[in-house]
């Protein structure tokens, strides 16, 4: 599907995430031609105002092998974070937290993790990201940051 001229085309994904789980969107491209960059994301408990939750959603650039709530902004590889604390009464609201991201284009799959400090409910995710098309210098940076941070993640990373 082609958008018209000076058009963005804006892709979205969302998805219901038991804790500690581990999401891969599929984003790369044989020749690396196209590029992404987060517009939106978003975040919702289960069953809002039923639960007591606390959950952090993390998106990254590189596989990861468990789900956790530390929030680390000196992390290259991480691009976004959204915080989501739900209640288990009525006299109190849900919460939703900050929700931070970078505007960084990636022209690779992502990774999202969920994970629940309070009781180990899911949660809900919505992500809009906006599809570049990158010329061959841009894939190439692109796809070089990609292969250098899975080669050489940062320490304790």
């Amino acid at each position: 599907m082609e958008c018209y001229e000076g058009a963005t085309m804006i892709k979205t994904f969302r998805g219901l995430m038991v804790d500690e789980a581990i999401d891969t969107v599929v984003l790369h491209t044989n020749d690396g031609s196209l590029g992404y960059r987060i517009v939106k994301f978003q975040l919702i408990g289960k069953e809002p105002g039923v639960k007591l939750q606390e959950s952090t959603i993390k998106i990254y650039k590189i596989p990861q092998t468990t789900a956790d709530s530390v929030v680390d902004f000196s992390e290259n590889t991480l691009l976004a974070v959204g915080y989501w604390a739900g209640k288990d009464t009525a006299a109190n609201t849900d919460t939703i937290g900050p929700i931070i991201f970078d505007h960084e284009i990636f022209n690779q799959d992502i990774y999202i993790t969920h994970h629940d400090a309070a009781t180990g409910e899911a949660c809900n995710y919505y992500l809009e990201l906006e599809q570049v098309k990158l010329d061959l210098g841009e894939s190439t940076v692109a796809t070089l940051k990609d292969i250098r941070n899975l080669e050489y993640p940062p320490a304790g990373g």
